[in-house]
């Protein structure tokens, strides 16, 4: 199933077609698939080649390791996305390793790491559907994560599903639009608000 959006301006069709299920197939992903997103990640761009993304992965092939992954979300997101073939949770580390000091562009970097990730799985016909809706604490405790890493996101990736499957108020957000703001709502020039000149015939 793909859902491709209408854009304003010309792009690229993984960034037209990419979406976030909340249905997900049970088909497993291949491990060299798998390994392939994170790979991408791993070239992402990072301020000073920090690098500061880091990733702990549970897929249904080890059922344990699995259930301990979703315990670490928030159950409104549990109800969905356990049916995901794998999920992972984005952990940041918050300061530099060659001075410790803070890293301001860490949890920027982990985003453009998500953003390689999504582009690829994207590429292969996967979906991802990343998440704020997680336990932190909880994550940090079962897997022993230490002082200076901050977990941002809980991850979900697989191959869309039946959204028939989901409860009714899944369902809905399964199927709602995914609108976005006009280009002259966050595009500006020479001050803030000042809509970009760009946007003027």
């Amino acid at each position: 199933m793909t859902k491709t959006v209408t854009t304003d301006h010309p792009v690229h069709e993984f960034i037209a077609t990419r979406w976030s299920p909340y249905a997900f197939d049970e088909k497993p992903v291949e491990q060299e698939d798998l390994l392939s997103l994170f790979e991408a990640a791993r070239w992402a761009p990072s301020s000073y080649n920090e690098q500061p993304w880091h990733y702990i992965v549970a897929t249904k092939n080890n059922t344990d390791a699995f259930e301990l992954m979703v315990s670490c979300l928030v159950e409104g997101n549990q109800a969905w996305a356990k049916a995901a073939p794998v999920l992972a949770i984005g952990i940041a580390r918050l300061n530099f390793s060659y001075n410790n000091k803070p890293n301001r562009a860490a949890i920027h970097d982990l985003g453009l790491a998500a953003g390689t990730l999504l582009f690829e799985a994207t590429a292969r016909g996967l979906c991802v559907h990343q998440m704020i809706g997680i336990l932190p604490d909880r994550a940090c405790e079962i897997y022993a994560i230490p002082e200076g890493y901050e977990v941002m996101t809980g991850i979900a990736i697989g191959y869309a599903g039946n959204p028939d499957k989901l409860p009714d108020d899944i369902k809905e957000r399964d199927a709602a639009r995914r609108p976005r703001k006009p280009l002259s709502e966050f595009m500006y020039s020479g001050r803030w608000g000042s809509v970009s000149p760009l946007f003027r015939k």
